[in-house]
């Protein structure tokens, strides 16, 4: 087994191991098995940061054999500098991910650990994937074990939230399946990837495939008006599965744009990208200010979140080096951050069992070394330089001035608004004096606690104060993607 095979079979072979395990008596030896499997399936992964050629644009890691060999279906996988820093972070979310839920989960413990090792071998599997169909079956299996995380250790909506998770994905994927079969037959019977890339298509037919694959991509992001799913889930999912549905599933719509619909149908993302970019812009102005409003921390997150991918997918469609590069920053300190101001508020709702705001006040006075890590978290959400929240951001803008002076002005009102709804949250939560005797009870984080926030913190203040090996590994890979795009019209 290569590499990539390594780094998506080692998880999801650990996680069947502990469905195997079965009963709660042995919930000790399941964290364990878990943890071990979290961290092993992390380390098989840095290998490929350390054997990465960046002064290339090729597939690299390559491997492939037949699957279905009656459809020409292969088991194709590779990574290039968009989609390696995924592999990373994948895996490093699930370490720390099975860290937060050490403790929390006292029921199902191995099938609940089990689900978040197969679900992070599934979606690096998605990020792999070099072949459509392949493609597909991860993309679409991912679904399985979130729907089983929310519908089993969800809040009391449980069930509603994981039906309208699964609906809203699912019916969003069938129009791209529909696309991938039409490509299929176009290509003369390959599933291939990179010669779909090649094809000569009709400007009608890459409309139709831009669109289907916006509707999986946009409902997956999600794009405003779209993203009505994403509260709802987040407000009755586990921390866990929180942490990882912002950290991670996010990012496989945002990259199915890079992947399929920029390089497939690039005139037709040229001819929409004004679609693109309002739908980006009321994400980022509009859905910031709804933010403000809320009551709920977690559901202010989730709406912060759809604010920070519009950013994403402004990015990409303003065609520059600097904006594309720009929205993958973004991706993977978003990963970081979002997984980290869920993961903070799981600790205060493990004490007082409540997330609304107005719950709590003055918990600096009673959990001080937690308070510092919250307000890191706060500042990256708010785009604070020399923290990860920032680099991504920044480029997206600089990059969004230089395609149009007021596109880029716009975007960038959406600082203000991020920084007034996590300030205004953190100051209601953490400052002043004790608000009530829940507060009051409160005792500072334990070290499991904190060593699920320090490696968080380590990975946001990196980020932000040293973003070159991030940016250098990605360069060569978005140049030529932009140029594919550029060049297209004249093949």
């Amino acid at each position: 087994m290569s590499l990539l095979s390594l780094a998506i079979w080692t998880p999801i072979v650990f996680g069947v191991v502990l469905l195997a395990l079965g009963r709660d008596e042995q919930a000790g030896a399941v964290r364990w098995i878990a943890l071990i499997g979290a961290v092993i399936s992390f380390l098989v992964t840095l290998p490929l940061y350390g054997g990465f050629k960046i002064d290339t644009a090729a597939m690299q890691f390559v491997e492939k054999s037949m699957w279905i060999e009656r459809f020409n279906v292969n088991y194709h996988l590779g990574v290039d500098g968009i989609s390696l820093w995924f592999v990373l972070l994948t895996a490093f979310i699930n370490v720390v991910v099975v860290i937060a839920g050490w403790e929390v989960i006292t029921r199902r413990v191995n099938q609940y650990m089990g689900a978040f090792l197969i679900l992070s071998g599934l979606m690096i599997g998605v990020f792999c994937a070099l072949d459509g169909m392949l493609f597909y079956v991860f993309f679409e299996a991912t679904l399985i074990p979130m729907y089983l995380i929310i519908g089993i250790w969800g809040g009391p909506n449980k069930i509603y939230a994981a039906f309208k998770f699964f609906l809203y994905t699912l019916l969003g994927s069938l129009l791209m399946l529909v696309a991938l079969i039409f490509l299929y037959t176009k290509s003369g019977g390959s599933f291939d990837l990179l010669t779909w890339h090649k094809l000569p298509l009709s400007g009608t037919a890459q409309t139709l495939l831009f669109f289907s694959f916006f509707a999986a991509f946009a409902v997956k992001v999600p794009m405003w008006p779209v993203h009505t799913w994403l509260p709802d889930v987040h407000v009755e999912a586990p921390t866990g599965g929180s942490a990882v549905l912002a950290a991670i599933m996010l990012k496989l719509g945002a990259y199915g744009f890079l992947r399929f619909s920029m390089p497939i149908a690039p005139d037709a993302s040229r001819e929409w990208a004004w679609l693109m970019i309002a739908l980006s812009l009321i994400a980022v102005v509009y859905v910031g200010l709804v933010a403000m409003v809320q009551k709920d921390m977690k559901k202010l997150v989730a709406y912060s979140s759809v604010a920070h991918m519009g950013f994403v997918t402004l990015g990409f469609f303003i065609f520059n080096t600097i904006g594309v590069s720009g929205g993958l920053v973004q991706m993977i300190a978003h990963g970081f951050v979002s997984a980290a101001m869920f993961l903070s508020i799981g600790v205060l709702y493990d004490r007082v069992h409540s997330r609304e705001i107005a719950s709590y006040g003055g918990v600096v006075n009673t959990m001080p070394k937690f308070t510092a890590f919250a307000l890191l978290f706060a500042m990256a959400n708010c785009g604070l330089p020399g923290t990860a929240g920032f680099v991504g951001e920044w480029m997206v803008i600089l990059g969004a001035v230089r395609f149009n002076f007021w596109i880029g002005f716009a975007s960038a009102t959406a600082l203000i608004f991020g920084a007034a709804y996590t300030l205004w949250m953190f100051k209601r939560v953490y400052l002043g004096p004790v608000a009530n005797d829940h507060v009051r009870d409160l005792t500072d984080i334990n070290a499991r606690e904190f060593l699920m926030l320090a490696m968080l913190a380590v990975a946001v203040l990196y980020m932000g104060i040293y973003p070159k090996p991030f940016t250098d590994v990605m360069d060569v890979s978005v140049t030529e993607l932009l140029r594919h795009v550029a060049l297209s019209k004249l093949n």
